[in-house]
C-alpha cells in the first residue's frame, strides 16, 4: 500500500527488508467486520494467544487475561451488548480482553506482603497490558491471514460484561475482539492523521493542528465519505461531515458516565 495514501504525506521507509511481509501486514491493515463462515482452528487461536502473551507487559507483572468466547449462547449475549454493531455476532470468533490487578493482590497475599499501592497506577498499569497484549494478539492473527476488528463497546455495558464472564475484583473487560478469516481479499484501508502531526521530536508541538486537522478532513471526506452522520437528532444534518466533525459529536455527548463508578466497584482505589 502507499503509505502517502494513508497519510497524505512523502514517508521515507524500506519496505523491502528483511522483515518487510510483517511491517507490510500492518502497514496495510484495516479493520474486518464481514467474515467467512470457517471457524478458526484452535491451534492457530493458542498461537495468537502465545504472541499477546509474549508481548510488553510492565515490570513483568503480567496484568492481562485473554476470555475465548466459544459458547454460542454466551457469544450471543455479549454481542447484544454491543448496541449498533450487529455484525458482532456474525464474527465466528470472540474474545475479551480483560485488565487483572487480582493475581498481583494474591501473590502478596501468598508471600505475605503488603499491597502497598492501592491507587489509580494499580488500574492504570493492568489496563495498559490489557491493551498491549490486544494490540499483539492483532498483529499475530493478522499475519496469519485473519481479520480483526477490536470493540471498545463492551465497556459501555461493562457491569454486564463482568457478570457474564464471572470476572472477579480487579479484574475488568478492556475490549472485545472479533476475528475470524476475512470475506474479502483486503480490509478497507482508513486514512490516518499525518505522522508529523502525530510523532514528535523531542518535546510535544500542536501550534499548527487545526490546518492540519482541516487538511486532513478534506482529503478523507472526498476519499472515505462517513455513511452516516452521528446523532442528527441532537446536532442535525450537517451539509459537510467529515471526520473532526464525527470525532466531536461522539464526544459531545454522555458516554460511559458510569465507567468509574463500576471500576471502584471492582475494588479499585482510583485516587
Amino acid at each position: 500500500m502507499d503509505l502517502e495514501y494513508r497519510y497524505g504525506e512523502t514517508i521515507k521507509t524500506d519496505r523491502q527488508s528483511a522483515h518487510a511481509e510483517l511491517l507490510n501486514t500492518m502497514l496495510d491493515r484495516g479493520s474486518c467486520r464481514k467474515f467467512r463462515k470457517n471457524a478458526v482452528p484452535r491451534d492457530l487461536v493458542n498461537l495468537a494467544c502465545a504472541a499477546a502473551m509474549a508481548a510488553p507487559t510492565k515490570s513483568d507483572l503480567q496484568q492481562r487475561d485473554i476470555i475465548l468466547v466459544d459458547d454460542p449462547g454466551l457469544k450471543e449475549e455479549i454481542a447484544g451488548l454491543v448496541s449498533g454493531q450487529t455484525w458482532v455476532a456474525d464474527a465466528p470468533s470472540l474474545a475479551v480482553f480483560c485488565g487483572n490487578n487480582r493475581r498481583q493482590r494474591l501473590v502478596h497475599s501468598i508471600r505475605g506482603h503488603p499491597f502497598a499501592n492501592d491507587h489509580l497506577d494499580a488500574f492504570f498499569n493492568a489496563a495498559v497490558d490489557a491493551a498491549i497484549a490486544l494490540s499483539a494478539f492483532v498483529t499475530a492473527a493478522e499475519a496469519c491471514g485473519l481479520g480483526c476488528c477490536p470493540i471498545s463497546a463492551v465497556r459501555n455495558e461493562a457491569s454486564e460484561v463482568s457478570k457474564l464472564l464471572h470476572l472477579p475484583d480487579h479484574v475488568f473487560p478492556v475490549a472485545g475482539l472479533a476475528f475470524g478469516y476475512p470475506e474479502a481479499d483486503k480490509p478497507a484501508i482508513s486514512m490516518r492523521l499525518p505522522l508529523s502531526a502525530t510523532v514528535h521530536e523531542n518535546s510535544y508541538k500542536d501550534h499548527d493542528i487545526a490546518a492540519v486537522i482541516s487538511t486532513y478532513d478534506d482529503r478523507r471526506e472526498k476519499a472515505q465519505p462517513y455513511g452516516q452522520q452521528r446523532a442528527t437528532g441532537h446536532f442535525g444534518k450537517a451539509s459537510s461531515y467529515p471526520w473532526s466533525e464525527d470525532k466531536a459529536r461522539q464526544y459531545a455527548l454522555p458516554e460511559r458516565e458510569d465507567f468509574g463508578q463500576f471500576v471502584r466497584s471492582k475494588g479499585f482505589n482510583l485516587d
